[in-house]
Formats: structure tokens, C-alpha cells, sequence
């Protein structure tokens, strides 16, 4: 009889701890479930409101078309079999309140709210209910893009071919603005896409990250050769990694992959303090260049403080970059990595600040006298590969064919600002390329630059 009770208890005892087994294939499928049904949420949430934010509309089913499609492995396969909702205010009628997406039966749906002139964030894993917010109102603004634009043929020759995937297999051609001292020479959109219509910049937002530091450098609040305040005391070795380090990506931290993806912070809902910050060294600071989200959310950090009196919105604003939000993780930290949504005649706005070395069309400065220079110059580590890396910035000082001191803001699927002072071009250029097929950026700016006038 004990024997008999010694072995129900044990089986009792045991039976739990086999319930609870997972192996680790299925905790990655469960999690890839997780991060896609958060992936879904946030772009439906962002891609309608922001769009909604700047006076035009978009309907669900274009962006299930474009920003939820050609996206990366697995998440490219899981997307489109789970079940969406968009919640809006004033009973279905007003903006977007915020998406859920199912993704298990056992957890609650992951959801991503909207916030008044704050973009979308998303919640972490097993939130279930959307945060009190203030009605979020649709904007009374109607977006109104002047100017006459001139006849070049060869110069529409070029946009066409881009538009018809001339430069990359299945790439998607979005928007393409070209500008020439000041001047709009062409601009193009396909399908919803418009003038007011913003796009996430990706990583286009690192190049914006710079230019709030620069800002900041500008007003005597930050200096880029100071130590960015990375680690847990001034006897951390980290503390020596400067913001200028951080923004040439060459903080000697390790990153777990190329490019340091950051899902957990992008769909996961994780915090930027949680995920971003604590990486230990590898390599001494400003030895080794290794293109990593995690420097560029050190940079920001590090002049974090600055914004409780002078907020990115307002620099936007200044710039005139008002169809421009910047996202921020559930508790309030900007994203400034890739977290970015803009209309392409805002990333126009923003190429041409640095054509004119931050000095607005009004005469203020902004940034630093010389600053372009800064970001434009290649004084650090640099990347194998076609380009080299400024501070936040790619440069151009490898590519044939293309004057020298062309530099850069790149994003992932195809979202670029190419900034050429010597010829005093900005060319804008959006996508939504399918993972793995890459628009040439090279030869376009290449072909671009050959129908202007020098």
C-alpha cells in the first residue's frame, strides 16, 4: 500500500513538470507567432493613423498588400493567417484607436495603440487591455504639394524604369522626389502612395537620430566626444564609448547578429532600456565598425534628457517636416533606429537641411556650422562592402560614377535620401522591397545625376 501511494504521488508530481515540456523548436514557433501577430499590429496601426494624422486616407488591404508583404523570414509566411482588428474611436467612426491581432488561443491578442501626435506603439506580450487615452482626433489639415514641376524627359525615363523594378528584381518603387538647388525637378508616386502618404523610414531614422544630436550640439547640450553614459558606474569600461562612437557605430559592443536585429524591441514590446542598452564589450571603442540599432539607441539615450524641453516634434516642425512622427517604445523611449514614419517630400525637407549645413530656408541654424561635414566624413572604422559610413550617415566615396562627396540616409526595403552638395541635388527615394531583393541605389543615383545639369 505505501509503495503503491509513493508511486501516485511521484507520477502526480511528475505529471506537471511533462505538461510543462517544450522543446525549443516549438518555443521559437511560439514566439515567431508572437512577434508577427506584433508585427501586424503595428504596421496597421501606424501605417492608418499616421497616414490618417497627415489628412489622407489608406485602406487596410494596401498595406496588407505593401508594408505586410515581401517581409522577412518566417514572419513572411505567419502574417497573413492571423486575424486582424482595427478599433477606432467615436464608435468606429474616428481615427484609429488601436489593432489587435490574434496569435494564441491561450494568450491574449498583441496589440498596438495609438497615441495623439505620438504614433503607435506596441504593447508587450500579454497586455489586454489598451491603455485611457485622450480621443485621438483625425487631422483637419489637406495636404497641398506646390510647385510646377519642369519637362525633362531622360530624368522621367530614369523614375519610370525605377518604378518598373529597372533597378532590382520585384523591388517596388513607391515615391521618388528629385530636387536641384532648391528646386523640384520630379516626383512620382504609385497606387495609394501620395505626397501625404508616410512610410516607415526604417533605418533612414538612424540619419535623423544624428541630426537630433547635432541639434543638440547646436543649442550647447551635448558634445559628441563626451562619453555617451553607457554602463553602470564611471569605473564601467563602457564609459568610454563617446555618442560619436555610437553614431559611427563603432562602440566595440557585441551584437548578436549583423545589424543587431531587434525584434523583441520592434514587436515585441520590450523597452528600448531593456534591450538596447546593457551589451557588454568585445573591442575597444572606435576600433572596430559593426552596424548595429543598439549604438544608434546609445546615441539617443545619451541626449535623452534634452527632450522634455526641446521634443524631436518640435525639430520636425522647425524643419517643416510636419507628416513626420516619431515612435516611441510603450514607455515613452524614442526609437529613433527605425521607428520613424514620414512622407517622402519630408525626407526631402530633410536632405536639403544638410545641403544648406543646417540653416533653415528663414536663415536659423539648427545645427552646427559644419556639421554636414561631420556626419558626411569618414573618420572612423569602416564597413567592407560598396560604401563607407560618416556618423549616421552612408557615404558614397566608393561608388564609380558618382561625385565623391555624395552621402546617404538608407533603410530597410528601400527607403533612401541621397544628398549630392557638390551638384546641390537631394534625391528621395521609397519602397517596399521584398526581403532579398535590393534596389540599386548606386546605379540609380548614377543615372539620376547624368540627366541634371552639373
Amino acid at each position: 500500500m505505501i509503495r503503491h501511494t509513493l508511486a501516485a504521488v511521484a507520477m502526480l508530481a511528475t505529471a506537471p513538470l511533462a505538461a510543462q515540456s517544450t522543446t525549443q523548436d516549438e518555443i521559437t514557433a511560439r514566439y515567431d507567432r508572437a512577434l508577427a501577430a506584433g508585427y501586424k499590429a503595428m504596421f496597421l496601426c501606424s501605417a492608418l493613423a499616421n497616414t490618417e494624422r497627415a489628412g489622407t486616407k489608406r485602406t487596410e488591404q494596401s498595406v496588407l498588400d505593401w508594408e505586410l508583404s515581401g517581409i522577412q523570414a518566417p514572419l513572411d509566411e505567419i502574417v497573413p493567417t492571423l486575424e486582424h482588428t482595427v478599433y477606432r474611436f467615436a464608435n468606429g467612426e474616428g481615427a484609429v484607436s488601436h489593432v489587435s491581432v490574434e496569435w494564441a488561443d491561450d494568450m491574449p491578442p498583441r496589440m498596438a495603440w495609438h497615441r495623439q501626435e505620438g504614433g503607435c506603439a506596441i504593447a508587450p506580450i500579454g497586455t489586454t487591455e489598451p491603455p485611457e487615452r485622450e480621443y485621438v482626433a483625425f487631422s483637419d489639415s489637406i495636404y497641398m504639394w506646390h510647385g510646377r514641376v519642369p519637362q525633362n524627359r531622360k530624368l522621367a525615363a530614369v523614375i519610370e524604369r525605377a518604378f518598373e523594378a529597372g533597378y532590382g528584381d520585384r523591388t517596388r518603387t513607391t515615391a521618388v522626389i528629385v530636387s536641384q538647388d532648391g528646386a523640384l525637378r520630379l516626383s512620382r508616386y504609385t497606387g495609394e502612395y501620395s505626397p501625404a502618404t508616410p512610410q516607415r523610414t526604417w533605418s533612414v531614422a538612424k540619419s535623423l537620430a544624428a541630426t537630433l544630436v547635432g541639434a543638440a550640439v547646436h543649442r550647447g547640450e551635448a558634445d559628441v566626444s563626451q562619453s555617451a553614459g553607457l554602463g553602470e558606474s564611471a569605473e564601467d569600461p563602457r564609459r568610454a564609448i563617446t555618442i560619436d562612437h555610437a553614431l559611427r557605430m563603432a562602440s566595440g559592443r557585441y551584437s548578436d547578429t549583423p545589424g543587431n536585429r531587434t525584434d523583441p524591441l520592434y514587436f515585441g514590446g520590450a523597452t528600448v532600456d531593456e534591450v538596447a542598452i546593457d551589451w557588454p564589450l568585445v573591442s575597444a571603442p572606435g576600433t572596430v565598425y559593426r552596424y548595429a540599432n543598439n549604438d544608434t539607441l546609445a546615441a539617443v539615450q545619451a541626449i535623452e534628457q534634452t527632450f522634455a524641453e526641446h521634443p524631436p516634434a518640435d525639430f520636425l516642425q522647425a524643419v517643416g517636416m510636419n507628416h513626420t512622427v516619431a515612435e516611441t517604445d510603450w514607455q515613452g523611449n524614442y526609437i529613433l533606429s527605425s521607428q520613424v514614419w514620414a512622407t517622402a517630400p519630408d525626407l526631402l525637407k530633410l536632405g536639403q537641411l544638410y545641403l544648406d549645413d543646417g540653416v533653415l530656408p528663414d536663415g536659423t541654424r539648427v545645427l552646427p556650422e559644419g556639421w554636414a561635414e561631420h556626419v558626411a566624413t569618414p573618420s572612423g572604422p569602416q564597413p567592407d562592402g560598396p560604401f563607407g559610413y560618416g556618423a549616421g550617415f552612408w557615404l558614397f566615396n566608393k561608388t564609380d560614377g558618382v561625385p565623391s562627396d555624395t552621402y546617404a540616409a538608407m533603410g530597410n526595403r528601400g527607403q533612401f535620401i541621397i544628398i549630392v552638395p557638390s551638384m546641390n541635388v537631394v534625391i528621395v527615394r521609397r519602397g517596399e522591397d521584398p526581403a532579398g531583393h535590393r534596389f540599386d541605389i548606386a546605379g540609380f543615383t548614377r543615372d539620376v545625376l547624368e540627366t541634371l545639369e552639373k
